[in-house]
């Protein structure tokens, strides 16, 4: 097994295409939008990346596919460029790890941070996987939890 530690990195500009909406959580949704997505992307013949699931909070959520190649929203998909950041995160194995406990420590130990100065403040979540993680194992077996950070 491998260690699952915090450590800070940066994020680069990412052009994505997205979907996002309000309401509960549902894997279900979440899973739809993104084939969705990944449907859009292969109808537009546009090569793909990253697959991140993110959400500002107050029951919004957004999922969103790197973009590897130029194209424009439509269908509902919007495409859009998240800005470059800094980046509190923690890769694990949700088999092994529990999310649950993952996103609990991540966020104490930022409070911590925080708390001594390190960081201003803590924006917001997302996880980020190298491809479909219902469809490639190994993009699951290594989930990135991030937690976008101000200095």
């Amino acid at each position: 097994m491998r260690a699952v530690d915090f450590a800070w990195g940066n994020s680069p500009r990412l052009r994505v295409a997205a979907i996002a909406w309000k309401g509960p959580w549902s894997e279900r949704r979440v899973r739809a939008q993104f084939e969705r997505i990944a449907r859009w992307t292969r109808e537009h013949g546009v090569r793909t990346g990253r697959w991140i699931l993110g959400g500002p909070g107050g029951g919004s959520w957004e999922v969103a596919i790197e973009l590897r190649g130029p194209a424009r929203g439509s269908s509902g998909v919007r495409t859009k460029t998240l800005p470059a950041a800094r980046v509190a995160r923690v890769v694990f194995d949700p088999e092994v790890v529990s999310p649950r406990v993952v996103y609990h420590g991540l966020r104490d130990w930022l409070r911590g941070q925080r708390r001594d100065g390190t960081i201003r403040s803590v924006g917001s979540s997302r996880e980020v996987y190298a491809g479909s993680p219902w469809r490639d194992a190994r993009a699951w077996a290594r989930t990135e939890v991030q937690f976008v950070v101000r200095r």
